[in-house]
């Protein structure tokens, strides 16, 4: 069998888990875009391709990431090379893992139109509202894998299924309501229902760890990330901070169009306030 992550960190979590398990070993194989983000428009074309791959290269710019992040992989040719050994082993079936979360479920709606002629062989594992067991023994409801035990691995193995022959029909579908209506950002809403959210959908969590006082920019984006309820990553999360800057909602003191590191940032207007009303 093949697996199918949709995070980095996954990739070593399944190879731990494989290795508990005989029966389960086999490649871990990892779609990596973040389909939940970013324009779809035209994918399936390689004008819309290099559309997103250009929108992804401006918001790398000044991150601490390679300058060819984006264009050192390609989705496309993985699936590709999976089609590949599907067609020539006929044996082969493929396990596609996913958590709770808008990146998994959009990455799915991805990939699995380009799947249909082997229909029997897909296998989905979603962890949709399903208790495990943290370190401390308490029982919890994981969004992401990476936050599941890999021991726990093992009995939510048996909740593997076929993707149905419905689910083939049904949720291209959905992938191509998501193209049309081509969101900044996309949330998941329950179930496998994907909406979509304008960019500034994170706006509100950037601001929340902002006050009238300087403060390093990675460490704002830091703050976010570790305390959002809803993630994402950080470049969209940097990109949307620095938009906020351009439109005056935030102030920045260094030089925001170099490294991450190179500007401090504060809310915008709240140490005048103070000043002219010092009670």
């Amino acid at each position: 069998m093949i697996h199918i992550v949709f995070n980095q960190v996954e990739v070593e979590l399944m190879q731990q888990v494989t290795a508990l398990d005989e029966s389960l070993q086999g490649p871990v194989v990892q779609i990596r875009d973040d389909f939940a983000v970013g324009p779809l428009t035209g994918l399936d074309t390689e004008e819309g391709w290099q559309a997103r791959l250009d929108w992804w290269r401006e918001l790398l710019k000044g991150s601490p990431y390679p300058d060819d992040l984006a264009g050192s992989f390609d989705d496309r040719k993985t699936v590709a090379a999976l089609k590949a050994q599907l067609t020539a082993d006929p044996e082969e079936v493929i396990w596609i893992w996913m958590g709770q979360n808008q990146h998994d479920v959009s990455g799915y709606y991805w990939l699995i139109p380009q799947l249909k002629e082997f229909q029997g062989r897909i296998m989905v594992l979603y962890m949709n509202n399903l208790p495990f067991i943290n370190d401390k023994g308490q029982i919890f409801y994981p969004s992401w894998l990476s936050e599941i035990r890999p021991s726990e691995f093992l009995k939510a193995r048996k909740l593997a299924r076929p993707v149905t022959l419905s689910e083939f029909e049904i949720d291209p579908d959905e992938w191509n309501k998501l193209v049309q209506e081509n969101a900044a950002v996309r949330m998941l809403e329950g179930g496998k229902k994907i909406a979509g959210r304008d960019a500034s959908f994170y706006d509100e969590e950037i601001l929340k760890n902002l006050t009238g006082e300087w403060q390093k920019a990675t460490r704002v984006l830091s703050n976010t990330l570790n305390r959002m309820k809803i993630k994402t990553g950080d470049v969209f999360i940097m990109w949307r901070m620095k938009e906020l800057i351009a439109e005056g909602k935030i102030a920045a003191e260094g030089e925001t169009d170099k490294d991450w590191k190179s500007f401090d940032v504060r809310l915008a207007g709240k140490k005048e306030a103070a000043a002219e009303n010092p009670a």
